[in-house]
């Protein structure tokens, strides 16, 4: 049976509706904690549509208060973006954000993940996902471990500001390995987690036996630790990786 003529204009535009509003998202990610407005043009470069398609998904995005235009021409975003915003970190839970990136570490590794946060002198095991194989590391969540010992919480320290060594080399390298440190039989690589407005959060890691987790084989899984490390960072951030070409 023919289609009728009304169904088919429908169907074309709602497509061309949902472009539109997959346009219009891309827009507002392209604002970020240090460019709080941005040109028309700059919008056009980071967004890579035409400046007339910005203008006209700006426009109406203001009417709804999502963007506003300052009096110098540049745009920012509005009321309704910030309270988009404000009900994200409301009901926010982090072990929705963290497991599934710890047991895809897992996964991607073979050994066990764990997020940890900073309460005192000690660093807590958050959220945890146990590797596959029968010999590992066990943690249980909750537990307390100092920050001095082992690499997760030497991330901590070197990125809450320590001063000295090893520290200094840490923020360089942006991780640590550590083998045997905190329990001479476990070793272990962390990379640091960061919230809103880049403020640390907690360190990422995986632990294993040393028998297993050599030095090699932590600069083997090091790719994967800082990959999990970035995605939760992004997370938290409740951002998305800069569009290519954007610094």
């Amino acid at each position: 049976m023919k289609q009728p003529q009304a169904d088919k204009e429908t169907g074309g535009d709602a497509e061309e509706g949902v472009v539109a509003v997959r346009r219009a998202m891309r827009i507002l990610e392209a604002f970020g904690v240090e460019e709080p407005h941005l040109s028309l043009a700059e919008l056009s470069r980071r967004t890579g549509y035409h400046r007339s398609t910005v203008l006209r998904l700006a426009r109406t995005l203001a009417l709804d208060d999502y963007m506003a235009q300052r009096a110098d021409g540049t745009w920012r975003l509005a009321r309704a973006a910030g309270w988009l915003g404000a009900c994200y970190q409301a009901t926010f839970n982090v072990h929705d954000i963290v497991e599934p990136v710890l047991r895809e570490l897992t996964i991607a590794t073979g050994e066990s993940a764990t997020f940890y946060v900073r309460e005192g002198q000690q660093r807590i095991c958050v959220v945890r996902v146990e590797g596959p194989k029968a010999i590992r590391h066990h943690v249980r969540v909750g537990a307390g471990l100092p920050l001095d010992l082992g690499s997760p919480g030497r991330v901590i320290l070197a990125f809450s500001g320590e001063a000295g060594e090893p520290y200094e080399s840490v923020r360089r390298q942006g991780y640590m390995m550590s083998l045997g440190e905190r329990d001479p039989e476990v070793s272990s690589i962390a990379a640091p987690v960061y919230g809103l407005n880049w403020t640390l959060l907690g360190a990422v890691c995986i632990s294993g036996p040393l028998s297993r987790l050599t030095e090699a084989a932590l600069h083997q899984h090091k790719p994967a630790v800082l990959a999990a490390a970035e995605r939760l960072s992004r997370a938290m951030m409740a951002t998305r990786p800069a569009p290519a070409g954007v610094v």
